[in-house]
């Protein structure tokens, strides 16, 4: 249910941190992936060694490993992280979080993700029902995140009320009704796909090629948000180190541009919609050595031609229902450049990508994006991961065929 989920786990210092195991140990037996930030008060209700072993990934609760000064990054927490599930969550912790304090690495990570935030208060019941608690918990759900209400029963006071952290088995279950729900919704079903990502190789003789910076990621990441909006599609790859998540997407991997074109425009007349977003070569060698290039101590020229221009060539062969998106990475005039290769090249939108925003482009697991449309409406979005970025990609695409 939960295969290939990210959860990221806050441990607050509170009795019911012993329950937190438990929740642990079932999300793991799901398929998710845990980790775990601990408060240092956490510590002292359980140890760091015993959420290690169920999680099966190093508990953090320092900014830094003392030993090595290695760094642990509270951006990289929130960009990993696919859900944050704070349990328990002191009414302390509770406080912090609703007035924008981060004086620990939970708190700074809380901060930081995008993903959405599950919250378990855990509390005597006095201290629920205090109007700062009431006006903080609501705080946090009018920032949209969800709380898990506690349960009443036998508190560590020796009160009887409401305040028990809720049960990991309930807190799992609507960790698992969340995810489900997210994928009832799938606007893209019974449309046909065709997404090209990655760079290409140019070789110049049998070890040297022309190539990019390119890793994919973003086509990547457009994959696998198509699949979770239902689409059934065609990936062809270019040469990289990372395929989809979604095991049920079919790939064709390629290396040359010619190779790349020649499996993108074949299988274009049988798509409903095409995203073009590999970095495909611009220039090919006229000649590939049957033999290693010596070195001879002289300047050496190549002669390059170029290579199909895949867009365009599709196109010329678009339908008039098919849709057809294109990539733009630019390091100057860039508004100006996309349009000209939007209408050149007859797509009904352009996704803009420069160089000169700080996070995005080649390698990066963050883009920021500019979407162009042929009726020139320019949508400008924050810089994201690059799987919310594909996503709002994917809504423009669900918002023309409506």
């Amino acid at each position: 249910m939960l295969k290939g989920k990210n959860i990221l786990i806050g441990v607050t210092g509170g009795i019911a941190a012993y329950k937190t195991a438990t929740v642990i140990r079932l999300l793991v037996r799901e398929g998710a992936d845990v980790k775990v930030i601990m408060t240092s008060h956490a510590k002292e209700f359980i140890t760091p060694l015993t959420l290690a072993t169920l999680s099966k990934n190093a508990v953090l609760t320092e900014f830094f490993n003392p030993e090595n000064g290695d760094w642990n990054s509270h951006i990289d927490l929130g960009l990993w992280a696919d859900l944050f599930l704070i349990a328990p969550a002191t009414a302390n912790s509770i406080g912090k979080m609703a007035n924008g304090i981060a004086d620990n690495l939970l708190l700074t990570t809380y901060l930081s993700v995008r993903c959405p935030v599950f919250i378990a208060p855990s509390m005597d019941t006095d201290m629920l029902n205090h109007p700062s608690t009431v006006i903080n918990i609501e705080t946090l759900k009018a920032f949209g995140n969800t709380i898990l209400e506690p349960a009443s029963g036998d508190l560590a006071s020796g009160l009887i009320g409401k305040g028990r952290m809720v049960e990991p088995e309930e807190i799992v279950k609507e960790i698992k009704s969340f995810f489900t729900k997210k994928k009832i919704n799938k606007p893209l079903k019974g449309k046909q796909v065709l997404i090209n990502a990655g760079p290409t190789r140019e070789p110049l003789d049998p070890v040297r090629f022309i190539s990019n910076y390119s890793s994919g990621k973003m086509g990547i990441a457009l994959a696998d948000a198509a699949a979770e909006y239902g689409a059934e599609f065609d990936l062809v790859l270019g040469p990289v180190n990372i395929l989809p998540k979604n095991n049920s997407i079919r790939v064709t991997k390629v290396t040359t541009a010619e190779s790349m074109a020649t499996e993108c425009i074949s299988k274009f007349p049988k798509s409903d919609i095409a995203i073009l977003s590999a970095a495909v070569a611009d220039y090919t060698p006229v000649k590939v050595e049957k033999g290693k290039i010596k070195k001879t101590g002289k300047a050496l020229s190549i002669r390059l031609k170029q290579t199909i221009d895949i867009a365009e060539e599709m196109g010329k062969l678009k339908r008039t229902k098919q849709i057809l998106a294109g990539f733009a990475l630019e390091t100057g005039d860039d508004i100006k450049n996309a349009t000209s290769k939007l209408k050149r090249k007859n797509l009904d939108f352009i996704v803009l990508n420069s160089l000169k925003e700080p996070g995005a482009g080649f390698e990066y697991d963050t883009n920021r994006i500019t979407i162009i449309d042929k009726y020139n409406n320019i949508d400008k979005f924050e810089l994201k991961t690059k799987e919310e970025a594909a996503r709002d990609i994917l809504d423009k695409i669900v918002s023309m065929i409506r």
